[in-house]
């Protein structure tokens, strides 16, 4: 099972929905970064279960606990190792489908390959794994904090209803003030209603995440394989429910003529090398080049739903499932802080690539 992301700042996370807890390791990491204590558990605040109505019941203080890697408040330069423990765990809200399998879950994929699976909460398949991300991503956002780069992402889609306003237009710092996340206050009330009316049906609602990187420097991304398009695509698709990634213009953009869509450049005042429009993304060739990184990732509705549903049991007999426990109606809300972990571990990834070649 391939628990390990990244070359040079690699992590290896740890631990299941319902164990003893879930953890990170950080091998890679330099030396001599500040550790921000109050800023890792803010993040981890962010993405932890019982926020509001709108999100799952599930009660946990994610705190995390330091076991390595760290020494007066610095990073060491040795493996960083994390966890956060499980409190709230109710395993027996999850004994009905041990011999069942849950349509659109990992349960039948992970019995065929493994022959066995555990059952309570998904395991290794629930999105608890990503705690591990959000809190080495922390770290990752404290070294590109020094470096200028800041990465911010919203909701800017609930069901039908969108956010269409251009990211330039927005203040995102807004979408921390409501329990969706979204900046926009209108839209934002239009998403929580909707996303409130899903959870009283049993249902469940997908959505999208925009993310903005912006402060990039110029040259990271790796030519053909490694492009950091590429490889921004494949950490989103990595999180869970994550059904599709566009950065730039995206598919809107096999709309436009060459002669629309080429981002003419140009010399700023400082003599800078700059791009008029940024159909690109911040990325051509697979390589940065300056300008704000764009992109957006789509969401499907969470798979557990509190609604019957026709599956199989282990046997192959035809059984009735129903959802049971508590389960978030739409993830997106709390997937914002996950998207942009992530990303920061994609960048810090690519710049101490960079740093390697240019010693």
């Amino acid at each position: 099972m391939s628990s390990t992301y990244g070359k040079l700042f690699k992590i290896s996370t740890f631990g299941e929905s319902h164990g003893v807890g879930v953890g990170v390791i950080i091998d890679g990491c330099p030396s001599g970064v500040t550790f921000d204590s109050a800023f890792i558990q803010s993040e981890l605040d962010r993405r932890k279960p019982g926020q509001s109505r709108i999100t799952t019941q599930r009660r946990e203080a994610d705190e995390f606990e330091v076991l390595s890697g760290i020494f007066e408040g610095k990073t060491t330069g040795t493996p960083i190792a994390m966890v956060i423990r499980n409190e709230d765990q109710r395993s027996k809200d999850y004994s009905h489908i041990a011999q069942q399998f849950r349509p659109s879950h990992a349960d039948y994929t992970y019995a065929a390959k493994y022959g066995n699976r555990d059952y309570r909460g998904g395991g290794r398949s629930s999105a608890r794994e990503t705690i591990a991300r959000v809190a080495s991503g922390a770290i990752a956002k404290l070294i590109l904090k020094e470096m200028g780069v800041e990465i911010q992402s919203y909701v800017s889609q609930v069901g039908k209803f969108k956010l269409t306003t251009p990211y330039q237009q927005l203040d995102i710092l807004k979408a921390e003030e409501n329990a969706v996340r979204c900046p926009d206050p209108i839209i934002a009330q239009q998403m929580f209603d909707l996303i409130d009316e899903t959870r009283k049906k049993g249902d469940s609602i997908g959505g999208v995440v925009n993310c903005v990187i912006t402060g990039t420097p110029v040259g990271l991304g790796e030519p053909v394989f490694d492009k950091l398009h590429a490889e921004l695509g494949k950490a989103m698709l990595s999180i869970n429910a994550v059904k599709g990634f566009e950065y730039g213009s995206g598919f809107e953009g096999v709309e436009m003529y060459g002669s629309e869509h080429n981002d003419e450049i140009y010399l700023d005042s400082t003599e800078r090398v700059r791009t008029k429009t940024n159909y690109s993304g911040g990325i051509q060739g697979g390589i940065s080049n300056g300008e704000d990184i764009y992109f957006r990732v789509a969401f499907k509705p969470v798979a557990t739903i509190m609604q019957d549903q026709d599956s199989v049991d282990a046997e192959g007999n035809a059984v009735t499932v129903s959802g049971k426990g508590r389960h978030d109606p739409c993830v997106v809300p709390r997937a914002v802080p996950i998207v942009e972990a992530m990303a920061a571990l994609v960048l810090v990834d690519f710049y101490l690539r960079n740093q390697a070649y240019n010693r």
